[in-house]
């Protein structure tokens, strides 16, 4: 299907010094994106003007309109219907706009050609962005008077952040794993540290659905490349027990605080309550929802009207509100209705397909199989780990689409 000759992409039909401000412009991004928030805005606007007058100038945006611009649109476009027609007023015209600037990103890595420097300096510039993302973690973490969860500091809340470290860790996997045979002694020591790294940052963020995402992921994406390659998967499913064994003997705290929840019966730690929070909403407004953003105003007052409006009981104690759906699924079921899940259901959908039907031949250039294995990996983690929180927004997605964009691009002509 894909042979190493053939992954080699062409550059852009501009002018040098505009391609240089496109192309760093680009790796700005990615690399403040887990750092610094003003920053990452005003480079996602930059990058969007320079991209919009370099095709202009070249007279190409990327060839046909197929099935993906289709869906980009809609996705982008979904955000504003649901707006509209939201049940509740508060910031459901902001937030939408979160679609906007990660759907945006998206198309314009899915309808640009860079050369292969350009990717690889693109996936640098993932891992190095959240390594110093993470040191500076750990140093406030560590430096602190009282507690502190340990995140990424644009990222924000620590299972947001375990998401985004999660999904860097599947790209260095791939990395690593398709450049292990040409590595040298030290190269393999730098890259067994740096996954080491990684891998207990997750933990020590205790995302009890992270962790379990992040082992599935890291299995998938080893399984799959050793069968295109012909190779054994006992090496692999022996890793995977001795790695089981060593967290059960080492009990990390991410263990014992599932074990805590289980000893309580407590396994969701008040998901249920606020996923009947979710669907309470939805039923009072199927078609379109709450509104992107407007999750936080379902108090315990408008649960109680709702109900007493369908003539139902109100238990309050079966309610718990919160600023979000602890659920990619409710969340958005709840703020965009069945409208807005149907646009998400299909870019997901869509993104799997991408991923299966484009699955790389054996003798696929690194770049192919990185590309591929970092989108893979956040569609694992965007859907394991968003059944128990809220993925696919923010930097999770503008991380994600990155990845999904480079793929598609990479791929289009495979």
């Amino acid at each position: 299907m894909f042979s190493a000759a053939e992954s080699a992409q062409a550059p852009v039909a501009h002018t040098p010094i505009s391609a240089r401000i496109e192309r760093d412009l680009l790796i700005a991004l990615t690399f403040v994106l887990p750092l610094f928030e003003a920053p990452k805005n005003i480079l996602w606007v930059a990058l969007l003007a320079v991209w919009l007058v370099n095709r202009a100038r070249a007279r190409t945006f990327g060839g046909r309109w197929d099935h993906w611009d289709t869906l980009i649109a809609a996705w982008i476009a979904s955000g504003f219907v649901v707006a509209a027609f939201a049940g509740i007023r508060d910031d459901e015209w902001h937030s939408a706009a979160d679609i906007v600037r990660y759907g945006s990103v998206l198309w314009v890595l899915k309808r640009s050609r860079y050369p292969d420097t350009t990717w690889f300096a693109l996936i640098a510039a993932i891992v190095c962005g959240t390594l110093i993302a993470l040191a500076w973690g750990y140093y406030t973490t560590l430096n602190a008077n009282a507690y502190r969860d340990l995140n990424l500091n644009s990222v924000g809340h620590v299972n947001h952040s375990a998401n985004y470290l999660a999904i860097v860790c599947g790209v260095a996997l791939m990395a690593a794993r398709v450049r292990w045979q040409r590595m040298s002694l030290p190269w393999r020591a730098a890259c067994c540290a740096l996954l080491a790294f990684l891998v207990v940052s997750v933990f020590w963020m205790q995302s009890r659905a992270t962790v379990g995402a992040t082992f599935a992921m890291a299995l998938v994406l080893l399984s799959a490349y050793a069968v295109r390659r012909g190779q054994s998967l006992v090496p692999i499913a022996l890793s995977a027990v001795l790695a089981a064994g060593a967290v059960l003997v080492l009990s990390p705290q991410v263990v014992q605080k599932n074990t805590k929840f289980a000893e309580r019966s407590y396994w969701l730690n008040g998901r249920d309550e606020i996923w009947r929070v979710g669907v309470a909403a939805w039923r009072e407004f199927p078609a379109f929802g709450v509104g992107m953003g407007n999750f936080n105003r379902i108090d315990t007052q408008r649960l109680q009207s709702w109900s007493e409006r369908r003539g139902e009981a109100f238990d309050r104690k079966a309610y718990l509100p919160a600023a979000h759906g602890h659920s990619l699924f409710v969340n958005a079921l709840a703020e965009r209705g069945l409208f807005g899940l149907g646009i998400l259901l299909a870019v997901l959908a869509a993104w799997a397909a991408a991923l299966v039907r484009r699955f790389p031949d054996a003798d696929a250039s690194p770049l192919v199989w990185i590309y591929w294995g970092g989108a893979a990996a956040a569609c694992m983690i965007t859907i394991g780990a968003g059944l128990l929180n809220t993925t696919l927004h923010h930097e999770q997605a503008l991380l994600s689409v990155l990845l999904l964009g480079g793929w598609l691009s990479i791929s289009r002509n495979l």
